[in-house]
């Protein structure tokens, strides 16, 4: 079957630096494709040309006819006056009330996304940046596409926003091709990765996971001599395989072998070292709450409640959009008074606070004169770095840490404020969505830092993966004035906001589209499912083996042609074999679980 969309030696390039150079891909029908690299490297440029928005400066791109594609990027503007009725519903013909009533798709994303709380009449010009950007998507998703592109579409959605948006794209029969930062929705929603790197795009198979394993597992081969990515690839994947091993897709022989790769790697962290050292440098109080009532205008955040975070501590703090967050963050770094109660603070604390607003240093200063304005050396643990090579270790290289403040893009911003922070050497970190406008790279090397930092650390985060790799509690605000601890993390928040969705349904019955409903297999479902595991996993061992010897015999028939045809048709066939084993052994590990 012919592509989507084909990319033909496709160059792009703004002034000197080529974003794109020599690109050749397609993409196939159903396809979902996940798109990752460095900010500023040219992910939304390769959107753009494969769109149609930019035509590429070299090359070819061709599109199947009457291909039906809807694009929503960052840059995604919506037409002035316009309401939600009028973006997303008028272009399906549903005009009256009857009509939003009887369609139970275009109603089930408007709630999914969060957006039938605003009203559909609400006009989108006075919406806020993140509410429009959940319309545009809305506008695209109630269409009949054969390929929808996307370009950070989890931005400004919540856990339950992300998981619901998750969940739709993979019931789609159209091909994806998406930008995210969202690394749980990659593993999770993807079955393709590209890497747009230095002008090209490497390709691999499978999601985030996989693209971990493939990218630590080539620099091993190769030896390749970027010694600090190939350590924070493995890294990463150790944590992957230790600490959520049911992140990765691949069958068990694969998994022996990145189990060989990581076998080396110490975890990412030392809790007992870390709490010890955390305990001399903050003692035993750091931040607590004590039977503190906080409102904000007609919504109650917390009421009477008492939470207390000691030294060492790692907290996620998660709710949905409006829920408090932000505001309880914000109580905790004493930006806020509490209407009843008291804020404790210990005397040692020298705390820092990572809002979601960027706030600018002037644009005449440069990138590296803006953080030595902190100071010149930091100590994070047990490392100490110069200002510029934390710089460095924020996708700041030497040549950009000359850079003017007034030329960085958005997420650059974001590094350096975060970098700022970092050199005033807290021991207590409050971040409030910190993922926001930073690439899967500079996430890696943030986590990296807080894995060896000794300190308390609150985190604010629609990301579930970052919360679920540097937090060790959970607390969640379900909006009745309680700050419940989750023992089982995500999951639990997910599971208690579904029983309520469900406990609700009773009595007001609201579109419960949100909700990813789960069956529970029987156990003897369960010990079927595992007995084909094991006879998959033998029988990909056999085959394992069968294409290695006929590797081998290949090379040994380098020079008999017959032979060598018959040992390449055999070969082919026992890599087609494999395949479907692989795909019959994810259906049986679904079931087994």
């Amino acid at each position: 079957m012919a592509n989507l969309v084909n990319l033909e030696n496709v160059g792009k390039s703004y002034g000197v630096q080529p974003l794109l150079d020599g690109v050749s891909l397609g993409v196939g029908a159903g396809e979902r494709i996940g798109v990752v690299g460095l900010n500023g490297g040219g992910k939304t440029t390769l959107l753009e040309v494969l769109a149609g928005i930019e035509p590429p400066s070299a090359g070819r791109v061709s599109r199947g006819r009457d291909l039906r594609l809807a694009v929503v990027t960052q840059r995604t503007e919506l037409p002035e006056g316009s309401t939600v009725r009028h973006t997303v519903l008028d272009p399906l013909g549903i005009t009256a009330e009857h009509q939003w009533a009887a369609d139970p798709r275009a109603r089930g994303i408007l709630t999914g996304l969060g957006i039938t709380a605003l009203g559909l009449d609400s006009p989108v010009g006075t919406m806020s940046g993140g509410e429009r950007r959940r319309v545009a998507l809305a506008a695209a998703l109630v269409q009949e596409l054969d390929l929808l592109i996307l370009d950070e579409p989890t931005n400004h959605l919540d856990i339950e926003g992300v998981r619901w948006l998750a969940g739709h794209l993979v019931a789609r029969r159209s091909a994806l091709v998406v930008v995210t930062h969202d690394r749980w929705f990659l593993d999770t929603v993807c079955g393709r990765t590209w890497e747009v790197a230095g002008g090209r795009v490497e390709q691999y198979e499978g999601g985030y996971a996989d693209w971990v394993f493939a990218r630590a597992e080539r620099a091993r081969l190769t030896e390749v001599a970027e010694e600090k990515r190939r350590n924070l690839a493995r890294k990463e994947l150790a944590w992957l395989r230790r600490g959520a091993p049911a992140r990765t897709s691949k069958p068990r022989y694969r998994i022996e072998a990145a189990e060989a790769l990581i076998s080396d790697v110490p975890p990412p962290r030392d809790s007992v070292e870390l709490l010890a050292f955390a305990r001399r440098r903050l003692g035993r109080t750091v931040l607590e709450l004590e039977d503190v009532t906080l409102n904000m205008g007609a919504t109650r955040i917390v009421e009477r409640e008492t939470l207390r975070i000691g030294p060492g501590d790692r907290v996620g703090l998660v709710g949905v959009n409006g829920s408090g967050k932000t505001s309880l963050l914000r109580l905790l770094a004493g930006d806020l008074e509490p209407e009843a109660g008291r804020r404790v603070q210990g005397k040692t604390v020298r705390w820092a606070y990572l809002t979601q607003e960027l706030h600018d240093q002037p644009a005449s200063v440069r990138v590296l004169e803006a953080v030595e304005e902190i100071a010149k050396r930091v100590v994070l643990g047990k490392q100490e770095l110069s200002a510029s090579m934390l710089l460095e270790r924020f996708g700041f290289p030497a040549n950009r840490q000359w850079t003017p403040v007034g030329e960085l893009s958005g997420g650059e911003r974001r590094r350096l404020q975060l970098c700022r922070l970092l050199m005033t050497e807290p021991n207590v970190l409050l971040l409030d969505e910190p993922t926001n406008d930073l690439d899967i790279d500079t996430l890696q090397q943030l986590e990296d830092l807080l894995d060896s930092w000794p300190g308390t650390l609150v985190v604010v985060s629609h990301d579930r993966y970052l919360i679920e790799r540097v937090c060790d509690g959970v607390y969640a605000l379900f909006g009745d004035g309680r700050i419940t601890h989750l023992p089982g993390g995500v999951d639990e928040y997910l599971t208690r906001r579904d029983a309520a969705l469900v406990a609700g349904s009773s009595r007001d019955k609201p579109d419960l589209s949100r909700e990813v409903p789960t069956t529970r297999r029987s156990a003897a479902e369960q010990r079927a499912a595992r007995k084909d595991l094991a006879r998959l996993e033998r029988r990909l061992d056999a085959l394992s083996r069968r294409e290695k010897e006929l590797h081998d015999a290949l090379a040994e028939a380098a020079t008999d042609a017959e032979r060598l045809l018959a040992l390449d048709a055999e070969l082919r066939a026992v890599l087609a074999d494999k395949d479907d084993i692989e795909q019959q052994w994810l259906e049986a590990a679904e079931n087994a679980e």
